[in-house]
């Protein structure tokens, strides 16, 4: 009975941990460039039960489960067009490189910004880097830039930089948009549209049918501990051995 209970916290653990992915992932419908998680469950593993006279096997009893790998959905969003001059789509599989407090960082969100030293910066205000690492100063031409295919920026006839791309080996989430892994050369064909960003990867529709069939089951897993639990009470109070 108690490793009875042990089952079904543990589905009721993993279920609560994906809950959370899930609310994540609606939070960031809006995110420019926001890779949606995906979770594999996983058995802990079978526990071999025995006859305890003959010594006769029975058969395996279920240790429970648990959240096994979570990875991003690196799946390309729709490209939103906004007009805007620092909004930066990536076509293709390719990432930004930013550079953070905590290192080299990499994203898809392109809304890009200008701080006060005149560099082009992230939402968030992190420099964005070029092809060698580098920060990009655009000071004076956020109104008469041009950013090409290619990454290149020019404005008044004069190329002030060009927008590093990479391609990332073993991608991982770090916050809701920024990743890390092995960069690479830029995967060929990937390219820039100015004036668009690329929209969120969630699909709202899909993560709240998810998130219903998730709470629908922690729902009913908590039915089984409160149906073992009156069962334990009446064996108790009976005095039957359980």
């Amino acid at each position: 009975m108690d490793r009875g209970f042990y089952i079904v916290a543990s589905g009721m653990l993993t279920e609560q941990v994906r809950q959370d992915q899930l609310a994540n992932d609606l939070a960031n419908a809006s995110t420019p460039g926001y890779k949606p998680d995906q979770s594999t469950q996983a058995s802990f593993g079978d526990l071999l039960l025995q006859n305890s006279a003959s010594g006769q096997d029975i058969g395996s009893l279920d240790l429970g489960v648990d959240i096994a790998r979570t990875s991003p959905n690196l799946a390309e969003g729709a490209i939103d067009q906004t007009g805007e001059p620092l909004d930066v789509a990536i076509q293709g599989p390719g990432f930004f490189t930013v550079q953070t407090n905590d290192g080299t960082r990499y994203t898809r969100d392109g809304q890009f910004a200008v701080n006060a030293k005149g560099e082009l910066t992230d939402s968030i205000g992190d420099p964005v880097l070029d092809a060698q690492g580098k920060t990009i100063s655009i000071a004076g031409h956020t109104t008469d830039l041009k950013i090409g295919p290619d990454g290149a920026i020019t404005a008044g006839g004069k190329t002030l930089g060009t927008i590093g791309l990479v391609s990332l080996t073993n991608p991982a989430k770090q916050g809701d948009n920024l990743f890390t892994g092995t960069p690479g050369k830029a995967p060929a064909g990937t390219t820039l549209e100015q004036g668009a960003i690329e929209g969120s990867g969630t699909n709202p529709a899909s993560v709240m049918v998810d998130l219903i069939t998730s709470m629908r089951s922690y729902e009913s897993m908590q039915k089984v501990v409160n149906s073992m639990d009156e069962t334990l009470q009446q064996g108790i109070q009976s005095g039957g051995a359980l």
